[in-house]
């Protein structure tokens, strides 16, 4: 899932414009992608502006040492709660 597209706007995100993070920013959207699995979402096929928002975010939580861990948490924790809740990106029944 972590495609160019993800990767670009994570970069964005954490104000970096250099290449070379890349690879570290992919395990990270990774990671997010089988954090949010672990809730119970399920990624869609198309691209998903709700799961690649929780997913940058997730990226920010976790890359280096952020001043606003504490937010950053807490937003991550509430958009995964949100998207495990929501029939269009869970197989609960």
């Amino acid at each position: 899932m972590a495609n160019e597209s993800m990767i670009n706007r994570a970069k964005l995100a954490l104000r970096i414009t250099t290449n070379a993070y890349d690879a570290e920013i992919a395990d990270l959207l990774e990671a997010a992608v089988l954090d949010l699995g672990v809730a119970g979402v399920v990624i869609p096929e198309n691209e998903s502006k709700l799961v690649t928002t929780a997913a940058v975010t997730y990226v920010r939580l976790h890359f280096g040492s952020p001043d606003d861990y504490d937010r950053l948490k807490r937003s991550y924790d509430e958009q995964k709660a949100q998207l495990a809740t929501c029939t269009g990106f869970t197989v609960w029944g």
